[in-house]
């Protein structure tokens, strides 16, 4: 058994010898222990310590909270889609088979940074479910929904371990860019009545996040009709075309049970709801993209 066990130590150890070097002083990202105890702590709060914790009080009122916290994520959401612009997208990428450059040129380093800065929005986005059972929001605390939560950052975490930049990092600009959009509405929503005003274009975000959806699919379909790319981790682009185009399906039903059918969903759609983040106030079932 101890002679298994070493030869699996070993393997895990040489697996990680493939991982990108600039990213191993960050924050998180020396072993996979720390964000797994993260993201287990989250799943074993949100289950069962919270609704035990909250079973017996009243709802926290964290409307002041939550417009900081949607706010602050707008700004960081913002510097991050600049970010990826500067590093790549709009500085020497062509927008179609780009690899990863693992070299210590600062642009690389510069993707490298924001990279990790868009994985690590996506711990601080765990809050969205927190916020839920101090709220007592149970009802939308759904498997799917944890699931979506616990399972992106862990993906990115690899992603960001093993290839930082590149061909796979168009789709968390373009999310980046999405929730921009969607915390701006969220904080609005958050901050009373009297913002309502400022909130017409509350009927365009399905249909902005199935933009998203398209783009990230239609992009990362490339890499399937190249004669040749010299993407380093191909599973990353399988992973990201499979989110694609699942969430695509799942706004796709939702635009069509609300919009086309004229069915108005209690509680939004239940599919989308467990599967991506809502927090503020979700108007007329309108669906929150992660």
């Amino acid at each position: 058994m101890e002679a298994i066990l070493s030869q699996w130590v070993q393997k895990y150890h040489d697996f990680m010898k493939g991982a990108d070097a600039q990213i191993q002083d960050y924050p998180l990202m020396k072993s996979p222990i720390l964000p797994g105890a993260i993201l287990l702590s989250y799943v074993f709060f949100v289950l069962s310590l919270g609704p035990r914790i909250m079973a017996n009080r009243k709802p926290f009122d964290l409307k002041p909270l939550m417009v900081v916290y949607n706010f602050g994520l707008v700004a960081f959401s913002a510097f991050i889609v600049y970010e990826f612009l500067m590093s790549g997208w709009l500085t020497g990428y062509t927008w179609r088979c780009d690899p990863v450059d693992v070299s210590d040129n600062p642009m690389a380093l510069r993707m490298v940074r924001v990279a990790w800065m868009f994985l690590f929005s996506k711990f601080i986005e765990l809050l969205d479910t927190v916020f839920f059972v101090l709220r007592k929001k149970n009802e939308q605390i759904t498997f799917l929904h944890i699931f979506h939560h616990s399972v992106l950052p862990c993906n990115w975490w690899w992603g960001v371990k093993f290839g930082p930049g590149g061909m796979g990092s168009f789709h968390a600009m373009i999310n980046s860019l999405v929730h921009v959009i969607m915390y701006l509405y969220y904080g609005l929503s958050a901050a009373g009545p009297r913002f309502q005003k400022y909130l017409w274009w509350k009927k365009h975000m399905t249909a902005i996040q199935l933009i998203q959806f398209v783009l990230v699919s239609i992009h990362i379909s490339q890499y399937y009709f190249m004669p040749s790319c010299g993407y380093q981790y191909p599973i990353f682009i399988h992973l990201i075309w499979i989110y694609g185009t699942v969430f695509f399906m799942l706004f796709s039903n939702f635009w069509y049970q609300a919009y086309t059918k004229g069915k108005r969903l209690p509680n939004g759609n239940a599919a989308v709801n467990s599967a991506i983040h809502q927090n503020g106030k979700a108007k007329n079932g309108k669906p929150k993209s992660n």
